[in-house]
């Protein structure tokens, strides 16, 4: 009759060892995700970051277009036919530019989100981390616990022999 409640206590304490437990890989695994997102973040920062250059290198080359045409304009003053096609060309080339300028701008804002969110991301492992770092504490004690009861149980049931 006696040994009930301490068998009771001590189905108990499985279940929740067994609880926590489950809590704790599925934790690991969570954990595991997000650090494959982090790693998947981080490289399309750097995929961004490079075509945010080479994008950069096409404005300037652009740019350095524009200044060539602006040139054979003024120095073409005096024949109108090549001085439309060039005015036709300057018009594409700064079409291009500013082309180029809103996708530079998009990449750097893309950038400054993607950023954003992996500060984000890097916050949330971090709070999985500590939650598990205390599911991991209340684990050692349960062990503790179920260790120091197995113990109690087993003097018990020694005293009891011995009676």
């Amino acid at each position: 009759m006696a040994l009930e409640p301490i068998k009771q206590k001590l189905a108990s304490l499985r279940l929740e060892v067994e609880g926590t437990t489950a809590k704790n890989e599925e934790l690991q695994a969570e954990l595991k995700n997000l650090k494959q997102e982090s790693i998947s973040k981080e490289q399309e920062i750097k995929s961004l970051t490079h075509r945010n250059g080479l994008l950069e290198a096409e404005v300037e080359k652009l740019e350095n277009g524009i200044k060539e045409a602006k040139g054979i304009a003024a120095e073409s003053h005096d024949h109108s036919t090549q001085n439309e096609s060039l005015q036709r060309r300057l018009q594409l080339l700064e079409d291009e530019a500013e082309e180029a300028d809103r996708n530079m701008r998009e990449t750097n804002d893309k950038l400054r989100q993607t950023d954003v969110k992996a500060g984000h991301y890097e916050r949330k492992v971090q709070a999985l981390e500590a939650a598990r770092d205390q599911w991991e504490e209340k684990y050692e004690e349960m062990n503790a616990k179920y260790k120091a009861v197995q113990k109690e149980l087993s003097d018990f049931q020694a005293e009891i022999g011995n009676i």
